[in-house]
Order: C-alpha cells, then sequence, then structure tokens
C-alpha cells in the first residue's frame, strides 16, 4: 500500500481513483471493488464490529484506497501503513452534503425506515450479498461515521468538519496532502514526486452517473441468489 485516501465519498474520490492508476499506483481499492467483488463485504463488517481485520490480506494486490468505507477506518489504517502517503479529499461541506444527499445518503436513508428492514430482511434471503452490502454501508459507515444521522444536515456537516480537523492535526504534515482535485494534476503530482500527465484529470461521477451505475450495482448484486 503506497497511497490511502482519507476523504468522505463525494469529496472527488472517483477522480483521484483514475488519477491514481494513471499516475502508477495502482489497482486503487475503492466502493466499487467490493461491489465487483461482495467477499470483501465481511472484511469491514468484521471491522466495525469489533473483530480482528488482516489489512494486508483485504488490499492484497492494490497500491492504493480511496473512498468509503476507507475513509471510515483512517486511523487503524493510516497506522498499520505508516509509510503511506495519505491524501484527504476535500471540497466545501455544503456542497459534499447536497451531493451526497443526492447519492451515497439516499438509499441509506430509506433502509433504515421499519418497512425497508423488514424488505431487507426478505431481499438477503433471495439476494444474500445485496443485503450484506447494505448491511455493510450502515454499520460501518452511517453508524460508525455520522451515528445514524445522515438526514440531520448540521450534524452531517459537523461530522464532515471534524474529520477533516482531526486529519490535519493526527497525520504528520510530511505525509499528508489536502486536496481538491478541482485544482487537477499539479498539486498531487508535486505531492507524489511523479510528473504531470498528459491527459486531462479526469473528472466522473456526478449524481446522474451515480445514480445510472447505482442500478447496475444493485442489480449485480442481487444476481447470486441464495
Amino acid at each position: 500500500m503506497k497511497v490511502i485516501g482519507v476523504g468522505f465519498g463525494r469529496t472527488g474520490t472517483t477522480s483521484l481513483k483514475a488519477a491514481l492508476e494513471l499516475l502508477g499506483y495502482g489497482p486503487c481499492y475503492h466502493m466499487f471493488d467490493i461491489v465487483e467483488e461482495p467477499s470483501r463485504i465481511t472484511t469491514w463488517i468484521d471491522a466495525a464490529e469489533g473483530r480482528g481485520v488482516d489489512w494486508d490480506r483485504a488490499f492484497q494486490g492494490f497500491a492504493s484506497a480511496v473512498d468509503f468505507p476507507v475513509a471510515a477506518f483512517w486511523r487503524e489504517l493510516t497506522a498499520h501503513y505508516p509509510d503511506t502517503r495519505v491524501i484527504l479529499t476535500v471540497r466545501d461541506a455544503g456542497a459534499w452534503y447536497d451531493s451526497a444527499t443526492r447519492t451515497i445518503f439516499k438509499k441509506a436513508r430509506r433502509a433504515r425506515s421499519l418497512p425497508a428492514r423488514i424488505g431487507l430482511k426478505a431481499v438477503s434471503l433471495i439476494a444474500p450479498d445485496l443485503g450484506a452490502f447494505v448491511k455493510m454501508t450502515d454499520v460501518a459507515i452511517m453508524r460508525r461515521v455520522f451515528d445514524g444521522r445522515v438526514a440531520d444536515r448540521d450534524h452531517a456537516i459537523d461530522v464532515y468538519h471534524r474529520h477533516v480537523a482531526q486529519v490535519i492535526h493526527e497525520v504528520p504534515k510530511e505525509r499528508l496532502l489536502v486536496y481538491d482535485v478541482s485544482d487537477g494534476w499539479e498539486p498531487l503530482c508535486d505531492f507524489l514526486d511523479a510528473a504531470v500527465p498528459a491527459q486531462p484529470f479526469p473528472r466522473g461521477n456526478d449524481a446522474a452517473t451515480f445514480e445510472r451505475e447505482e442500478k447496475k450495482r444493485v442489480r449485480r448484486l442481487m444476481a447470486r441468489r441464495a
């Protein structure tokens, strides 16, 4: 592991993943990899519920990692990999919350309702990977990071600000880049001592793209039946 991205989802983590892979820090672990390989789900449930996790095994074959649920375990991971570079992706907190509400918080908020919890039990019997994935996002992200209160805008934004402040306070300056992906290649390449690529900085995963891809991810998770 050479680089750990500790920024919350919807702070440009998909763009950072693509950028790191273009710079030779790939493959880069992302939530997408959990969807593609649902066997990875148990790692994060175990971590969230206090069971031991073999991080080296979990990230075997990866040179970097970004996005949730990685960001939810940033202290554990930066301690376990003390020689890695750390990138904290940031954006305006209000814009982050609005984006997260339209995407990653949207289904999570629905999943916490009573009818959804009852329905999830049935879905878990039919499509265990989807049920496990929903449980993972709940225990490893929504509860662990946001105390289950993602519908509370002020609370979620306060969590965001505290996360940024804690990372900056606890990670040594020489290891850390506080990075807005809208700044493009130069700050990232300077931090990693890498040449600036000829191609434009990768951009992607806006709300519309997320919604479209989310439907595909759900179908993939439902593909393996009990």
